[in-house]
């Protein structure tokens, strides 16, 4: 197995953590934060408040021999609305911002690679963050596997489900 790992924001990382869980060749899925500007290991309250600079991440570990970088990417990018800036639906502030940080410049040359392949399918333009990858920092445990333990909850069921629906119809083949 070559283990790797992506780290990457499109809103809120509940709906986020609950595509990644479904994909062949994902290990392992972590909510958290990254990419703020206040020391130590900030609170979902704290980035709640949109003062931390922090984005709500998952940061996945994959089978690189199973799913490639560039196709977790490509279904990332399509998964989410990357030309919408700091909003993914309802979720509106920073903390929500699309984003994808890299571990090294060959990720970041994909990353930029799968920006130019799937923008013809949008009509405005990605805004998807592209940065080296900072500190990565895992949620409370309540928000771990969050879809899976709380799928009666409203939100789930109005945006997650839904999204879920979205990644059966067009990633039937990547699913576990």
């Amino acid at each position: 197995m070559a283990t790797k790992i992506a780290t990457i924001g499109g809103g809120c990382f509940w709906c986020t953590e609950a595509v990644f869980n479904q994909i062949k060749g994902v290990e392992k899925v972590v909510s958290g934060y990254a990419g703020g500007n206040v020391p130590g290991h900030p609170t979902y309250r704290e980035i709640c408040s949109g003062l931390t600079g922090h984005a709500e991440v998952i940061q996945i570990t994959y089978d690189s021999e199973v799913i490639s970088f560039e196709e977790i990417l490509i279904i990332f990018m399509t998964t989410h609305d990357p030309t919408t800036l700091n909003k993914q639906g309802a979720d509106v502030g920073t903390q929500y911002r699309s984003v994808i940080y890299y571990n090294d410049n060959t990720e970041k040359l994909i990353a930029e690679e799968v920006f130019k392949q799937v923008q013809p399918y949008y009509d405005d333009q990605i805004v998807t963050e592209l940065s080296e990858l900072p500190t990565f920092y895992a949620a409370e445990d309540y928000h771990q596997n969050y879809y899976d333990n709380n799928k009666e909850q409203g939100y789930c069921n109005f945006v997650i489900t839904p999204k879920l629906a979205k990644l059966r119809k067009l990633y039937a083949d990547k699913l576990k």
